[in-house]
């Protein structure tokens, strides 16, 4: 288990991790492509956490074939999501407000570093209600290549003043994962209840059930 001295400060990832925005994501993408005539298991959706925007696009290209219509699954994909979260909101995962407010008494400093865009951040942030804790961020559009590349733990280490190799990376998913040893960051991974990524090199990574359970590693 990794010990409080052994950190200076915590790196958390945003969607799957403080906000349920991976929910709300594969209901619209689900939806949108049911319209457009391509049907897939629900289990379908659920490799995909994590991943830049970008890429999730190019693997429906590459599943739904050359005619798959990329700017009309925009069009409706972003519409059934402005649905749903109109009629459900973004829920904060469980533990969450416990962890920041841990975090700030214990005097640790913390900053988001997300695969998002910072206009679709900023967004859900508002949402949900929250975006007022988060007074350091960092999102896709301020670095090179998103994650798996480490570029964005990177950019959170410089913009809260500690070396990377002093940062806990908190992530939900794989790629996140990836992108936190790369950087040189301690990784934690607390894996969305409803994923089914699994991760090859366990022994080298934390593995906490929730957010719960890492407030405890603050003391």
């Amino acid at each position: 288990m990794i010990k409080r001295a052994s950190f200076s400060a915590v790196i958390l990832d945003l969607d799957g991790l403080i906000l349920d925005t991976e929910k709300t994501y594969r209901v619209a993408w689900q939806s949108a492509l049911e319209s457009m005539g391509y049907s897939f298991p629900a289990n379908f959706y659920q490799g995909l956490c994590g991943l830049q925007y970008e890429s999730i696009e190019r693997f429906f290209l590459e599943q739904c074939g050359a005619n798959f219509d990329v700017r009309l699954f925009r069009k409706i994909s972003a519409e059934q999501w402005h649905d749903y979260v109109g009629l459900e909101g973004i829920a904060v995962k469980s533990g969450a407000f416990d962890l920041l407010a841990a975090l700030t008494e214990r005097q640790i400093p913390y900053c988001l570093a997300t695969n998002s865009l910072s206009e679709n951040a900023e967004r859900n942030l508002e949402i949900a209600g929250i975006g007022h804790l988060f007074p350091n961020k960092v999102t896709r559009d301020q670095v090179k290549q998103g994650k798996p590349a480490p570029d964005i733990f990177l950019l959170a280490a410089k913009v809260i003043g500690y070396p990377i190799a002093k940062c806990l990376a908190v992530e939900d998913s794989v790629v996140g994962i990836e992108a936190a040893q790369v950087a040189g960051a301690i990784p934690i991974w607390v894996p969305d209840v409803n994923s089914k990524q699994t991760l090859m090199d366990t022994e080298k990574v934390c593995q906490l059930n929730d957010l719960v359970e890492l407030e405890r590693l603050l003391f």
